[in-house]
């Protein structure tokens, strides 16, 4: 995606002339679309639509004014981002640390594009991770008396920072409803198991006791309900009779990693779009 390129991402009720609609204003706005994809679902009845296109002569909130009177004629949910903009990524973490080594490194690679402004954990663990990536870290300890205040911090934290996205890379701490609902559609969870099933402590555990032949990992957006919120990636890992619970968690561990980095990558490419309790994704 280059800077010079603006994206556009919209829903709303499915009824003709969106594509129609979209595609003439940004051609009689001078940009070329480089690319398009749709979708109409009909269970709901909502049309979904990401654009790319170059802007030409245009900045953001140019168009933006352009666009909003075809928004308000279709009633349509609707953003426009502008990719040399690097969102910023807040990532949280507890004891377990594979998700975060990858994020860090894909990062520091250019496979994200982003700013990572601080790491969180509960624990002190990760300091020395964080600090080899030049990265700041926020140690904010939470006990059944302090969670609230340390939540406070957190929040405030995302404030401070202008955080667009927040990633729970095996933070082991389940968000109050309050924090759930102020990072409500900007925070993706990493769950160990390939939900529905095996949900709670020590699932590959759980997966060993059953003899499953597929493990596999989950990333979501967080909500209210516990490990259920719209599913953004999931992946599976084959195993079988050989496997020890102890080689299943390491099997886990790398589907974790590559779920968890997919999810992301897809959000900051604005490809993820809500769709009630699941999502869209265009690829």
């Amino acid at each position: 995606m280059a800077d010079s390129d603006l994206v556009l991402t919209l829903s709303c009720l499915d009824r003709v002339g969106i594509v129609h609609a979209v595609s003439a204003l940004l051609h009689g706005e001078g940009c070329n679309i480089v690319d398009s994809a749709q979708f109409g679902d009909p269970d709901t009845n909502r049309f979904f639509m990401r654009v790319q296109f170059t802007r030409g002569s245009h900045d953001g909130q140019t168009l933006g004014k352009a666009f909003a009177d075809v928004a308000r004629h279709f009633e349509m949910d609707w953003q426009l981002h502008d990719p040399a903009k690097a969102p910023r990524v807040l990532i949280m973490v507890s004891k377990f640390d594979h998700c975060l080594h990858d994020l860090l490194y894909r990062h520091r690679a250019g496979e994200l594009k982003c700013e990572i402004a601080g790491v969180v954990s509960n624990h002190r663990d990760c300091y020395q991770l964080a600090a080899s990536y030049g990265v700041p870290f926020h140690h904010i300890a939470v006990t059944a008396d302090t969670k609230a205040r340390a939540e406070a911090k957190v929040l405030e934290l995302v404030r401070e920072e202008q955080i667009d996205l927040v990633v729970l890379a095996r933070y082991m701490q389940v968000l109050s409803k309050e924090a759930v609902a102020a990072l409500s559609g900007r925070a993706i969870n990493i769950h160990h198991s390939f939900l529905p099933s095996f949900k709670g402590a020590r699932p590959y555990h759980q997966a060993h006791a059953r003899g499953v032949k597929l493990i596999g990992a989950t990333a979501h957006y967080v909500t209210d309900d516990l490990d259920e919120g719209p599913i953004i990636e999931q992946e599976t890992a084959r195993v079988d009779h050989k496997f020890t619970a102890e080689q299943m968690v390491e099997a886990g561990r790398d589907v974790e990693r590559l779920v968890l980095a997919r999810a992301v990558r897809l959000h900051l490419e604005h490809r993820v779009l809500l769709n009630g309790n699941k999502t869209v994704v265009f690829r």
